[in-house]
């Protein structure tokens, strides 16, 4: 576990890819910082600095006299990308549990302790839950929320999967996860999948919490359902079809 200049340490990493969320990202950052009470960095991970997003926060760093809020020029891979922005955060990451979360005020900050809570009992994957029962979502077109539904559900109910919203992207991941599950593709958005189904194949523990999710209000999606579903169609069907290690013959040394 990593300690901050201020002496306290970092139990948690909160990890934002941005593109032009330069409306939305000052709310995510009063959001996170009025929520969460667990010790945590929020890592802002840009391709650019000529991303009108990136002086918006450094900005506020300043104002604020922020060290638990830091910049990160995305630098693992090669082009601009969610992946890649997501891969610097992961590798930059210095919390013992790290916390994927979008800028376009989707997720609930709410949420974030009760996520970490459920790490700290003894969960490597944390899935925050638009389908469970509790769970709701307020918006987005209805092609790809019923699709969004339709995997999650089918996989929880037809392949045990033990969470019911496989796609969403606001989940934690253990340090221990991150490190020993391969990332595949130079895709995007279906990483969430990807990874939450090589940790159950893999026999980690999965857990989830219900949560409100929203569709963005002001700036544009960045996601293109047309590209992105033959990527979601191959982490689905694999995700169906792996079977699942035990966790007597699971390495936490091994990569898959």
């Amino acid at each position: 576990m990593a300690t901050s200049k201020g002496g306290h340490s970092v139990k948690l990493s909160i990890v934002t890819p941005v593109y032009h969320e330069q409306d939305n990202i000052v709310r995510v950052i009063d959001g996170i910082r009025g929520a969460v009470k667990t010790p945590y960095e929020f890592l802002i991970v840009y391709d650019a600095k000529d991303d009108p997003t990136y002086e918006v926060v450094k900005k506020y760093i300043a104002k604020h006299k922020l060290q638990n809020v830091k910049l990160v020029q995305s630098s693992v891979g090669t082009g601009r990308g969610f992946l890649n922005a997501l891969r610097t955060g992961f590798v930059t990451a210095t919390g013992d549990a790290v916390i994927v979360m979008m800028a376009d005020l989707c997720d609930d900050p709410q949420d974030i302790d009760t996520m970490y809570k459920l790490f700290t009992d003894g969960a490597d994957l944390v899935c925050a839950s638009r389908y469970m029962k509790g769970g709701r979502q307020i918006g987005s077109p209805l092609l790809k929320r019923t699709l969004s539904r339709w995997a999650g559900v089918s996989l929880y109910h037809l392949r045990r999967l033990p969470i019911h919203d496989a796609t969403n992207n606001f989940k934690l991941y253990s340090h221990k996860l991150l490190q020993n599950v391969t990332i595949e593709g130079d895709g995007g958005f279906e990483i969430a999948l990807q990874i939450t189904a090589k940790a159950h194949q893999r026999g980690y523990t999965l857990r989830e919490l219900p949560t409100t999710w929203r569709d963005r209000e002001t700036g544009e999606a960045k996601f293109n359902l047309k590209k992105m579903l033959p990527r979601y169609l191959k982490w689905y069907m694999y995700a169906f079809t792996a079977g699942k290690q035990s966790s007597r013959t699971r390495s936490d040394l091994g990569k898959d």
